[in-house]
């Protein structure tokens, strides 16, 4: 397994709202979390960090190298569930934190598979021979207008209402993550990210610089298109190559 991981603030934030844990837990897995915070000052990044600790910390003390598919997911989806509970009470302690959240991705990639929680609109990627295949999906308002055919496709990304997110750890009392499970083959890759990457970085960009190139460079070169192309928000960046 090899494992690369990189945040950066943008050209235009005055604080880095993300936050990512990943590990190699042993020769065989790597667990991952991304979050991307939301909600007044400072408290978009107290909520992604909490999120983000809460879930990694539980991912490495309950996964075990013989754990079977169901039991992954469980801790996956407990994991999150548990870190909106204290997000939510959280945001309850005073005027200032009140409706703060977080995306939040979770993940456990063992052997030939990944294991992915998801709520919000940080993403997860594939990418193989095959291509890149976005695994989970946007909890947002375009991604329901589209759906419902209101909007084509290239018009996401610049509607009006593209960052109003449907669904985010720490708003509600009750959470239900999307959950998957992707089989891998040899040389795959998985990709999780926060939308200040995928704001500027179309799916085939994503690929082109990332399948079968050095990981460390393709973190930098990610990072600093996003940038160039003008860096409104924060931009992070996880990849992992079985």
């Amino acid at each position: 397994m090899f494992v690369v991981a990189k945040s950066d603030v943008g050209k235009t934030r005055q604080e880095n709202q993300d936050k990512f844990c990943i590990k190699i837990i042993d020769d065989e897995a790597v667990a991952a979390v991304v979050c991307d915070g939301m909600g007044g000052v400072q408290s978009g990044g107290l909520a992604s960090e909490m999120a983000a600790n809460a879930v990694f910390d539980r991912l490495l003390l309950n996964y075990r190298s013989d754990a079977d598919d169901n039991s992954i997911r469980n801790t996956l989806i407990t994991s999150i569930t548990a870190a909106n509970t204290l997000v939510y009470e959280k945001s309850k302690e005073d005027d200032d934190k009140k409706g703060m959240g977080t995306t939040c991705i979770g993940a456990i990639i063992r052997r030939d598979k990944a294991y992915i929680a998801s709520v919000g609109d940080s993403r997860a990627y594939l990418l193989d021979e095959n291509g890149i295949t976005q695994i989970t999906n946007d909890h947002t308002i375009v991604e329901i207008l589209y759906e419902q055919g209101k909007i084509e496709k290239d018009d996401k990304s610049n509607h009006e209402m593209s960052h109003i997110i449907t669904k985010a750890v720490g708003t509600e009392p009750d959470l239900d993550p999307d959950y998957f499970e992707v089989e891998l083959k040899k040389n795959s890759v998985i990709l999780i990210c926060s939308d200040g990457l995928t704001n500027y970085c179309s799916d085939e960009l994503i690929y082109s610089y990332v399948y079968k190139k050095d990981l460390e460079q393709s973190l930098d070169d990610l990072i600093n298109y996003s940038n160039e192309k003008g860096g409104k928000d924060n931009i992070t960046v996880a990849i992992i190559k079985n």
